[in-house]
């Protein structure tokens, strides 16, 4: 793959390349020679197979997180969140240490300590790192899936965009079965504040456990509004809000 820094941009093929048009601008790839067939059954190609079976694995594991904790993403992720999943559950089952090269999963990753820690502290919006945007500690409870962040000063503790006049705060246990591709996803109560608020503590509930057996993932989202005439409105789109994965059990 390639980038077109050429004044004129093309897009269609020519002459065995590809030209298109991306949000990282114009790329061109040429068309390979060798056939699907091939790749397929030539043994010089096992290690090809291999990967593009572990690529396969790591990819339905993050479409898998990402449909399943898709209410919590609204307003919340950027555009490459399905890439850097995906680069994330490639690296995740990298530490399967009981499956053949070809066959490793992120399910037998995530059943390391090494591999929680890797899924730990995913942000689903990268120009809004959870971290950069809420300051106070905060505690989960792994069995109930409680959040809470004692003492939370908005003034000194929540970084502000400009134009916000309120955020609200609330999250999520789910329990997800990547096995058999099943999860579900309980989210907690929301608490609504406005920036200049006294301190208070915060706690976030989920409405119920999930059901279920499987990885334990627990969210926590901040999301920023503008006030106008008594109506609160989502800031710019969602572009200063922030999900992050923080625990899994």
């Amino acid at each position: 793959m390639a980038k077109q820094s050429s004044i004129i941009k093309i897009e269609g093929t020519l002459g065995g390349v590809t030209f298109y048009k991306t949000k990282d601008g114009y790329l061109a790839k040429g068309k390979s020679s060798i056939s699907a067939n091939r790749i397929k059954s030539d043994p010089r190609f096992v290690r090809t197979r291999e990967n593009n079976a572990e690529f396969r694995n790591a990819t339905k594991a993050g479409k898998l997180l990402r449909d399943s904790a898709r209410p919590l993403m609204v307003k919340a992720h950027d555009y490459r969140v399905s890439s850097r999943l995906t680069q994330l559950m490639s690296q995740v089952l990298r530490v399967d240490t009981t499956s053949f090269r070809g066959c490793r999963t992120p399910v037998n990753g995530l059943n390391t300590p090494n591999g929680k820690a890797m899924l730990k502290m995913f942000n689903f919006n990268k120009a809004s790192l959870l971290g950069s945007v809420l300051f106070k500690p905060f505690t989960v409870n792994t069995l109930t899936g409680l959040i809470e962040i004692a003492d939370l000063d908005p003034a000194s503790d929540v970084l502000v965009p400009e134009g916000a006049t309120h955020f609200s705060l609330y999250g999520g246990m789910m329990i997800t079965n990547f096995s058999v591709g099943s999860s579900d996803l309980k989210l907690t109560n929301v608490v609504n504040s406005s920036i200049t608020a006294a301190p208070a503590t915060v706690t976030l509930t989920p409405v119920a456990l999930p059901a279920g057996t499987g990885i334990k993932l627990y969210f926590l989202k901040i999301e920023f509004f503008q006030e106008v005439n008594a109506v609160q409105y989502s800031l710019r789109n969602g572009e200063f809000n922030a999900l992050e994965i923080v625990e899994v059990a």
